[in-house]
């Protein structure tokens, strides 16, 4: 790791003429529950070295962050300013070739890791930047353990059952591996003093359940980098908020800012010229642009973090391991015959992630469509399937249905005012009040008097929140419109070439009808790959199996009698849905 200090880990020791410590507007402010963790450890220079430039550094207890001096943010640059074409020739001379991002699955266990060390030391033509999530399920036993923290008192957070699986995970995988136990045991003692300070303090704010995340992707990149290292391939662990991934302060859910491409392909580029290293990349972090705070990109955001890294450094593909064989045309535990899919454009992904599909973080198709880099989808478990490649463009004229995406427990919002007739500015003071509590809507359908729209409730943490914000929505609606407020329902995205809407609705509603089902929205984007419907939670399941079969298995469109559509069912197999791990 380079010399420029860390927020977990080794790092270099404090400048003593470093500017903006105290008094400065920038300065770090701590969460109560960091600051009652009480930890002072000794940080020694990582072997790399990079010049960190007019730099300031602020400390907290146990950790520490690198900051721009002065109080502003660092600038956002517009895509056109980013220098791209300098950042390829450094590449170009740096070597690298790809990134390989594996997810939390693919790295569940000792034996896993081994697994996905030989998988990348197969690749002897390439020189990837390899991307790593938590093991296993760390994040979820971290966030439980956070929320536990917070009603146990101080005295018994020690005994949590989730941290006591975290370590066990750990160190079993370093003992297995033949490693070093103090790649994690100080990681490991820092977590529990951090989870002992959250129940002293009796709450987890956004900001400090960030930083606790942050502990899997930490300690999962130091344990894969060591074991490279043990065996004869040097590798370099990195934390993305230590190389230049520079976001917003929206804890939990930050943007990446565009100053975040120049800063990463620096400082990779600088370190592999001074010491050639495979760099293991902690994804799903970042650090904020004006807290110097760390931050996570969401879940799923380790995605992120690799296609941003290939667009910085303008790469020949971006390769995401997963636990299933590419793309599929559902999810597979809501039906087993789905099938793998060959090709896929950027917004069919960005589509497919935001209405549901998990493989996918829903942003994470943007760097790479800006740098026109294709992503492949590979199975860790199955490296010889061929997977699936998402590219800009694809041949769509034979193409009538992609996936079927299933995206349940939302809710909907009927809106009914006449003072929407002859009226202007109505549709936009009932955002505002969405904007106002920073609800996001995902499908809108409109008429003259009435909007109908869906809520996802699970992006908001905690359910009691979610009831107050809504019965908060519901109140202010009030005021100027008969509002109906309808929970546990579901949105099933139909995804493919909406230039054949007619016919994809056609054959769906004669299934939905066939089913007993009554669709109570319908939504129709401009992004010309997705319609939407909304029934009830408890006829989801039943209506994506249906369709499936109708589409996919059925022959092509062979119950929508009269269609003057070409005979061509064999393609219609081809094209399929994001689903995974």
């Amino acid at each position: 790791m380079a010399s420029p200090p860390s927020i977990h880990g080794r790092s270099a020791p404090l400048r003593p003429k470093s500017r903006g410590w105290k008094g400065s507007r920038g300065s770090l402010s701590l969460d109560a529950p960091v600051a009652a963790s009480k930890l002072r450890r000794e940080r020694r220079p990582a072997p790399a070295s990079v010049n960190p430039g007019p730099q300031c550094l602020r400390r907290r207890r146990g950790l520490a962050v690198r900051c721009q001096t002065g109080s502003t943010a660092p600038p956002v640059l517009r895509t056109e300013e980013a220098p791209a074409a300098a950042a390829g020739a450094r590449n170009a001379q740096a070597g690298f070739t790809v990134v390989m991002k594996f997810g939390g699955s693919s790295l569940a266990s000792a034996e896993r890791m081994r697994e996905v060390a030989g998988l990348i030391l197969s690749f002897p033509d390439e020189t990837p930047v390899v991307v790593l999530s938590a093991m296993g399920k760390t994040t979820n036993n971290l966030l439980l353990a956070g929320e536990k923290a917070v009603s146990c008192g101080a005295p018994k957070a020690s005994e949590i059952p989730e941290l006591a699986v975290i370590k066990d995970l750990h160190l079993r995988t370093v003992d297995e591996l033949g490693l070093d136990r103090s790649i994690v045991s100080g990681l490991l003692d820092e977590l529990e003093q951090l989870l002992k300070g959250v129940a002293m303090m009796k709450e987890l704010t956004l900001r400090t359940r960030d930083y606790l995340v942050s502990f899997g992707e930490c300690m999962s990149t130091r344990i894969f980098a060591a074991y490279l290292n043990k065996l004869g391939k040097k590798a370099r662990q990195y934390d993305a908020f230590d190389i230049g991934f520079i976001t917003t302060d929206d804890f939990t859910n930050a943007d990446i800012l565009e100053a975040t491409y120049p800063a990463v392909a620096k400082r990779l580029h600088e370190d592999w010229m001074d010491d050639p290293a495979i760099p293991i990349v902690t994804g799903f972090l970042g650090k904020g642009c004006k807290s110097c705070a760390v931050t996570t990109l969401g879940r799923g955001g380790s995605d992120l973090t690799a296609t941003t890294i290939g667009k910085a450094l303008g790469l020949r593909e971006i390769q995401v391991w997963k636990d299933v064989d590419g793309v599929l045309t559902c999810d597979p535990n809501i039906y087993a015959n789905a099938i793998p899919v060959p090709y896929l454009t950027f917004d069919e992904a960005a589509e497919l992630a935001y209405f549901g599909a998990q493989v996918l973080h829903p942003q994470s198709m943007r760097p790479a469509r800006d740098g026109d880099i294709p992503v492949r989808v590979k199975n860790s478990y199955n490296r010889h399937a061929p997977g699936t490649v998402i590219t800009k463009s694809r041949d769509m004229s034979k193409s009538i249905l992609t996936s079927i995406v299933l995206k349940s427990n939302v809710t909907m919002l009927d809106i009914v005012s006449t003072r929407m007739l002859g009226q202007y500015g109505f549709l936009a003071k009932v955002f505002s009040i969405f904007e106002d509590l920073g609800i996001s809507v995902d499908c809108v359908a409109t008429s003259e008097v009435s909007i109908s729209l869906t809520l996802d409730p699970s992006k908001l943490w905690s359910r009691e929140l979610i009831q107050q914000e809504l019965d908060h929505v519901v109140e202010e609606l009030k005021k100027f419109a008969v509002v109906h407020l309808l929970q546990r329902r579901s949105i099933i995205s139909l995804i493919g070439n909406v230039q054949r809407s007619s016919l994809i609705l056609e054959k769906a509603f004669n299934v939905l009808r066939r089913n007993g089902v009554n669709v109570q929205m319908i939504s129709q984007g401009a992004s010309k790959v997705n319609i939407s419907l909304v029934v009830n939670d408890s006829e989801a399941k039943q209506c994506v199996q249906a369709l499936h079969s109708a589409f996919f298995e059925n022959g092509f469109l062979s119950e929508v009698e009269g269609a003057d559509v070409p005979q061509n069912g064999a393609s219609l197999n081809s094209n399929g849905a994001v689903y995974g791990n």
